[in-house]
Formats: C-alpha cells, sequence, structure tokens
C-alpha cells in the first residue's frame, strides 16, 4: 500500500515539473513580471580611509520596480552590509544617494554605473568620501 502511494506521488511530482518546464503553468512564452531582471550597481569610497572605490550599492529590481537594494561599506578594521527593500522604485527606509542611484541605474537598464567621487556639501556618509584617483 505504501508503495503505491509513494510511486502516485512520485508520478504527480514528475508531470507538476513537466508542466513547468513545458510552460503549461502559468503564462507560456511570458516573463513574470515578478522576477528579478534589473540590476544597477554604483561603486564609491565611502570613508577616507579607504580608496579603490570598496563600498558598493546593487539593486535588484523586477518589472514592477519592486526589490531590494544592498549596500557594503568597507572599512579598514570592518564592513557593513544593509539591505534596504525597494517598491515601486522607492526605498522604505529612505535611500542614501549611491541607493538611488543604483535603483535608477537599474530601472534605466544601464547596469553598472560609474563610480562617484566626493561632492562637496553632501551631509551623511556622502561627505566622507574621497576623490576618485588615476
Amino acid at each position: 500500500m505504501i508503495g503505491i502511494v509513494a510511486s502516485r506521488r512520485a508520478a504527480q511530482a514528475v508531470r507538476e515539473c513537466r508542466d513547468l518546464v513545458q510552460g503549461a503553468v502559468g503564462s507560456y512564452g511570458t516573463v513574470d513580471p515578478r522576477a528579478l531582471r534589473d540590476l544597477g550597481i554604483v561603486r564609491y569610497d565611502a570613508l577616507h580611509e579607504m580608496s579603490g572605490h570598496l563600498s558598493f550599492s546593487l539593486a535588484l529590481l523586477n518589472a514592477m520596480g519592486d526589490g531590494v537594494v544592498l549596500s557594503s561599506i568597507n572599512g579598514r578594521t570592518e564592513t557593513r552590509t544593509y539591505a534596504k527593500p525597494v517598491v515601486t522604485g522607492q526605498g522604505t527606509p529612505e535611500l542614501s544617494p549611491e541607493e538611488a542611484q543604483a535603483v535608477q541605474s537599474a530601472r534605466l537598464g544601464t547596469g553598472v554605473s560609474s563610480v562617484i567621487p566626493a561632492q562637496a556639501g553632501r551631509s551623511s556618509r556622502a561627505s566622507r568620501r574621497t576623490p576618485a584617483t588615476a
């Protein structure tokens, strides 16, 4: 009896996998709008003590602009990593300028943004960045 039940479950699992592979489940021939498809990354110097643009913000979004931004702030003695949710292209909590640029880059389809040099008069960690060196 147990062998028959196991055989039926295995056959059902095989049918479900076949249907998924052949596109019978969901919308055949279309891309799921919830799937992550847009990527944007911005590299920058977040701290005075480090150079080489080792800090980064990475945006992973779906077709609706929903997803996540991962940021890594690299210092000489430690690295901190943050994740922020993004809904329709807006972060909650508010995104840093680098994170917002990564989201914009992902939504525009430009992918990898150029390195961000330091800008005078910016607040928060953006004001602690060092300019890019050649």
